[in-house]
């Protein structure tokens, strides 16, 4: 092997004090390894976790995924699963055999994101004289000399790419912990408020709502800020307390006594037709729970010929407020029972749209109002007027889903 390899670029390429202060650098740390003075740095380690780690901290580094999937067809061109950085790791594809590696990968694409790697300090160039790719091999077979991509920095700064994956991933579990809290936080407001109205409480709820929606209105974008997340979570946080305080002093003592008889009673009561949860199942308020079919069944639920992966891809915004994500068309009819309301789409207007267009369509339709918020100057005026239609067998979803597909095309 060669005492040092080239190091300056070949052809146009210019050396810089940056490139040079690296290679020195590396040379140095690499001398340090194999002198055995490399502390609990090992300098090393598995390609593939290390791909990985690089994958998840790519935006330290300033890589794309298309940077990092050239780098990988470059790793895929090492025999060993072990990078050891203590030594040059030297590969010398030929362009038409990185390209395919790259799931073919245009040249010009290929210069670009090289030179994003090298500049990342993730590879160095180890051109020859000629700048072709090439090794030379001694008697043995062992290589001699060897031209062309030097992947010893990836693994000499496998430590620090650990380091920062594991710093995304914890601010990402602090993220998702956040959203989780936030949502939390809507739902319980807009089911309090929600019942406050429908059993006509004391107290002005209608301002509740204003001031509700102007706080939560648009308050999970996709890539929500940590700062402006806590920050909505601690009004919420607040006003939460206003409103189960509101709801609080508008119950009699008989209710804050919790008769289940009179719980029970008020239930049976009921005029409205929201249907709630008993042992898993959907029964409509006001229907005796598993009694005779005469007296009040539900009709059988509406379903739409729309797959929920597809839903989820037109409409993504919805799964903000579905705790757990959307798994099931119950998540997504949750989640839009939410939505509605930050929408001001009243509990009237949102059960008659269930009852005309089945729970799974008056879903999909919240989920299309939320994508389509800025053009749609009264959301509940415009899920009652497609209400009005439902109940005419006049609507379908479909060419509204369509319609946002093709938008986003």
């Amino acid at each position: 092997m060669m005492d040092r390899l080239a190091t300056t670029p070949f052809g146009g390429g210019r050396m810089s004090a940056r490139l040079f202060s690296r290679q020195a650098s590396v040379s140095e740390k690499q001398e340090k390894l194999r002198a055995g003075d490399g502390g609990n740095d090992t300098g090393g380690g598995d390609k593939w976790q290390l791909l990985r780690a690089l994958t998840e901290a790519r935006a330290h580094f300033g890589l794309s995924d298309r940077a990092i999937g050239l780098l990988e067809a470059l790793v895929s061109f090492t025999t060993d699963r072990i990078l050891d950085g203590s030594k040059p790791i030297i590969v010398f594809p030929s362009n038409r055999e990185l390209s395919i590696r790259a799931r073919g990968m245009a040249p010009a694409t290929i210069r670009r994101h090289l030179t994003a790697l090298v500049e990342a300090g993730l590879i160095f160039r180890r051109d020859s004289a000629n700048g072709k790719r090439y090794c030379v091999r001694d008697d043995r077979g062992v290589v001699d000399e060897a031209f062309g991509f030097d992947l010893s920095p990836l693994a000499l700064k496998a430590a620090e790419i650990h380091a920062h994956a594991e710093a995304v991933r914890s601010e990402a579990k602090a993220l998702r912990m956040l959203r989780t809290e936030v949502t939390l936080h809507l739902r319980d407001i807009s089911k309090i408020i929600t019942a406050a109205i429908e059993e006509a409480r004391a107290g002005d709820w209608e301002m509740l709502v204003a001031e509700f929606q102007e706080m939560s209105f648009g308050s999970l974008p996709r890539r929500p800020d940590p700062a402006a997340l806590s920050a909505l979570r601690a009004s919420l946080k607040s006003f939460r307390a206003k409103v189960e305080n509101a709801y609080l002093s508008s119950l009699s003592e008989e209710e804050m006594s919790g008769n289940d008889h009179q719980s029970e009673r008020h239930i049976q009561n009921s005029n409205t037709d929201l249907p709630f949860e008993l042992n898993g199942k959907r029964e409509l308020e006001g229907a005796e729970p598993g009694g005779d079919q005469d007296l009040g069944t539900k009709a059988p639920e509406k379903r739409v010929a729309i797959s929920l992966d597809r839903m989820r891809k037109v409409c993504p915004q919805i799964g903000d407020y579905a705790q757990g994500g959307l798994k099931t068309w119950q998540d997504l009819v949750r989640a839009a029972d939410l939505v509605r309301s930050m929408l001001g789409v009243s509990p009237d207007a949102w059960a008659k749209a269930r009852k005309a267009m089945g729970e799974q369509a008056a879903a999909i339709v919240v989920a299309i109002m939320l994508e389509r918020v800025d053009d749609i100057r009264s959301p509940g005026g415009y899920l009652r007027d497609l209400t009005r239609k439902a109940e005419r067998s006049a609507f379908s979803v479909y060419p509204m889903l369509q319609a946002l597909e093709r938008q986003s095309d």
